[in-house]
């Protein structure tokens, strides 16, 4: 009996193991300078969350679901945290394991938080890996059973901030890509997003992380997504809450009316509670988002119904 455990075990190891790595970004790290004042740090905080803060390491954790159940789909997670730090499992690994239920493999980006002590331009850190994460993908599509046609990406607060600049400045290429690997998101999830860096919107907090509190007109403008709308912008699936404290609901309907206005697929949600950071649960409400998420991707034939 022990030893039908012991083989049981090892095989279960074994196809976790498959079905969850842990992968660099990058070789060399771009835009990058070391600092010994600098520590990456994750820890379990009151509550329960997963936070990651100090990251000089950007790493996907990827998670796969079985070949029968693939959908050839996959997406990129992009945690939030203000830019200041990262909530890796209410709004990384919980979600990557929702997605990989229907078919979808999921990667948790540990991104570079703006920090001119460990990078030149902070400013554009986190964008270089959220790019890095695109063209990784799939530039290994045939080996993770993954259409380069359904790449995504998902985020959160902050992490919606970053899944927009993705899903708008693909064509401000901040990496290199000799391959001219597409680093256009194919379709976009935003959950209580940071959107905008104008005054009377946005989170302070993002916007100073990001920027700085001496930022130009022209960095403003750049990382304000709503005006960087194009056509060619990432389809988009949004849900917010009217009650959020922390990033005003009118981000949401900005971006959302600049996606309509340029003629780009959208769908809002617009819950009157939850507040702010409500990741899987929202409470308040006796709607799922993730069940609409999920008919949105299949309406768009990202997914299996």
């Amino acid at each position: 009996m022990k030893h039908k455990q012991l083989f049981l075990a090892v095989i279960l190891f074994s196809l976790q193991a498959r079905s969850q790595q842990v992968i660099n970004l990058y070789q060399e790290v771009p835009n990058s300078t070391i600092s010994a004042e600098v520590t990456e740090k994750v820890e379990t905080v009151p509550g329960g969350r997963i936070i990651a803060r100090f990251v000089t390491t950007p790493t996907l954790t990827a998670f796969f679901p079985t070949r029968e159940r693939a959908s050839g789909a996959a997406i990129i997670i992009c945690p939030g945290g203000g830019y200041s730090s990262l909530v890796m499992n209410a709004e990384g690994t919980d979600i990557a394991s929702e997605f990989v239920k229907k078919g979808v493999a999921a990667f948790v980006l540990k991104y570079r938080l703006p920090n001119s002590k460990i990078m030149p331009d902070p400013s554009i850190g986190p964008l270089q890996d959220a790019q890095q994460s695109l063209k990784l993908v799939r530039e290994r599509a045939a080996e993770w059973n993954i259409d380069t046609a359904k790449v995504g990406i998902i985020g959160f607060s902050a992490g919606g901030h970053l899944a927009s600049t993705a899903s708008t400045h693909f064509n401000d290429v901040v990496i290199e890509n000799n391959n001219g690997t597409s680093l256009r998101p194919s379709f976009s999830i935003l959950l209580y997003p940071v959107i905008t860096f104008t005054d009377s919107l946005l989170h302070k907090g993002s916007r100073k992380a990001l920027i700085g509190e001496d930022f130009t007109p022209a960095q403003q403008l750049r990382f304000s997504n709503e005006k960087q709308v194009t056509p060619q912008t990432s389809p988009t699936f949004i849900v917010h809450a009217e009650d959020d404290k922390v990033v005003p609901v009118a981000n949401s309907l900005w971006y959302y009316e600049a996606l309509v206005t340029n003629g780009v697929k959208a769908e809002l949600h617009i819950y009157p509670t939850g507040g702010h950071g409500f990741a899987l649960d929202n409470k308040t409400v006796s709607d799922n988002w993730l069940n609409s998420c999920f008919n949105w991707m299949t309406d768009n034939k990202w997914i299996k119904p």
